[in-house]
């Protein structure tokens, strides 16, 4: 892998986990710029860490398979710590959103450490549709039913 596939792949990373922190920072939530860039740089780096040391002439996907488990397993701690449970107002839980969008942007940098950008082009537009409309969606539903939108999550 050259010098500049390298720096591709790792700025690739961290712009677009930057930009999905932008995202949760516009709307007030746990994580935001700096979070979500250090997620996916970190996870793009330790996959490049671990294809450069597979051998080109046996390619032995092994070890980037552990090291893609031991990213997820770790990030589900970090997303963890972002879920807030909230006892006084009916037994709420918030943040999930921001918890899920932590482990997919670990995901997304592991694709850019992998260098496989058509599955990253079509994983970050359904993303972006999701983050964009999403909550509206939801809220436009939670009225149709009659429902409170105060009980609707805002994650």
């Amino acid at each position: 892998m050259t010098f500049w596939e390298i720096v591709l792949r790792l700025c690739a990373a961290t712009i677009i986990g930057g930009v999905i922190g932008l995202n949760r920072d516009l709307h007030g939530k746990a994580t935001g710029v700096r979070t979500l860039g250090l997620v996916a740089l970190g996870s793009a780096l330790i996959v490049l860490g671990v294809i450069d040391l597979v051998p080109q002439s046996n390619p032995d996907l092994n070890p980037v398979s552990r090291v893609v488990q031991g990213v997820l397993t770790g990030i589900g701690f970090l997303g963890a710590g972002v879920i807030l449970h909230d006892l006084s107002g009916g037994h709420r839980v918030h943040n999930l959103t921001t918890a899920a969008v932590t482990w997919l942007t670990a995901c997304v940098g592991m694709v850019c450490g992998t260098g496989n950008w058509r599955l990253l082009v079509v994983a970050l537009a359904l993303l972006f549709l999701l983050l964009m409309f999403g909550g509206a969606i939801e809220r436009m539903f939670h009225r149709q039913m009659g429902h409170d939108d105060s009980t609707t999550p805002d994650n």
